[in-house]
């Protein structure tokens, strides 16, 4: 056992759970070929090989089948032990790492980072924007941002914020000279912005009305997969645009954009911070979940209205 640290066993239950260097690596926060070197380096001391690995697969060997049964749950209720000590300090440090989508980076997440880091300074946070699906685990993030079709069911979810909605809009020149849409299958008569992403998909326009589901693919006169590209693209009169109301909500309140088809855009529940359930979250990871409930509170005070009864006239002030 001197010949070992935690550190070892820690990396080939890393490698041993993921079949994956890179994968495994991300998790240690170390390059694959230092990874790679711990691992050699084990199995010589060892003097058996642990694991058989090609540039496209890993599988552990009869021996390594054997110091994972038994190596495995131990480091877990090592682990365990430290996340729980760990949640004792104090002050809250360390990295917390979350991916989430771009529109959630934007609308929801942005406006809390400053007031949460000042909080907590000694946490370095790193958000990661990403619109496919990741498996955070595997990519080595604490928590993920998802909307709530998406979440898997073992995960802990956490609401980030009030309602969301889509927008139809287009700069009211646009609007002036090509006219507005009654119903969503008039947008095949306009031209509009549409978005590709990474994947290569190009997503139908949905909308609902009255339990009612109409999908729409109108004609692409711009595709954006760049947000500001298509922010200026709209102001500049190029089309309509399907996006997030907060995106285009101080243009439509100036008056440069144009909202159509508001009753078929219904709100739906915002996004969800999630992350794998365990006993005792790392303590970046709780003071964040923290943060979110009091930030969510303090959200929801200051967008209630007070009652403001009028004040009874008095008599000597009658016309």
């Amino acid at each position: 056992m001197k010949d070992f640290d935690l550190r070892d066993l820690d990396a080939f239950v890393a490698v041993a759970r993921t079949r994956n260097f890179r994968r495994a690596a991300i998790e240690q926060g170390v390059s694959v070929s230092s990874l790679s070197q711990r691992l050699r380096d084990m199995e010589e001391r060892l003097g058996v090989r642990l694991m058989n690995r090609t540039t496209r697969s890993v599988a552990l060997t009869e021996a390594g089948e054997l110091l994972l049964g038994r190596v495995g749950p131990a480091l877990s209720d090592v682990g365990v032990a430290l996340d729980q000590v760990r949640g004792l300090r104090a002050v809250p440090s360390g990295r917390l790492r979350i991916n989430a989508p771009p529109p959630a980076i934007d609308l929801v997440l942005a406006p809390m980072v400053a007031p949460f880091l000042e909080k907590h300074p000694k946490i370095e946070l790193e958000i990661v924007g990403e619109s496919s699906f990741v498996d955070i685990v595997a990519g080595g993030f604490d928590a993920g941002v998802r909307y709530g079709e998406h979440l898997a069911q073992d995960m802990i979810a956490v609401s980030l914020g009030a309602p969301q909605r889509y927008a139809v809009v287009a700069s009211k020149e646009y609007v002036a000279e090509h006219g507005r849409p009654e119903v969503p299958k008039d947008l095949l008569d306009h031209a509009c912005i549409r978005t590709r992403f990474s994947s290569g998909a190009m997503l139908d326009w949905e909308f609902e009305k009255a339990g009612r589901v109409v999908k729409v693919s109108p004609p692409a006169k711009l595709v954006a997969a760049y947000l500001g590209l298509a922010l200026r693209a709209v102001h500049d009169g190029v089309g309509f645009w399907l996006t997030f109301e907060g995106y285009v909500r101080y243009g439509i309140k100036s008056g440069a954009l144009v909202s159509v088809l508001d009753d078929w855009c219904p709100p739906f529940p915002g996004p969800f911070l999630y992350y794998p359930s365990r006993r005792q979250p790392p303590p970046a990871l709780a003071a964040f979940v923290t943060f979110v409930a009091d930030w969510r509170k303090r959200e929801r005070r200051k967008n209630e209205k007070p009652v403001v009864v009028p004040a009874k006239r008095s008599a000597s002030r009658d016309p």
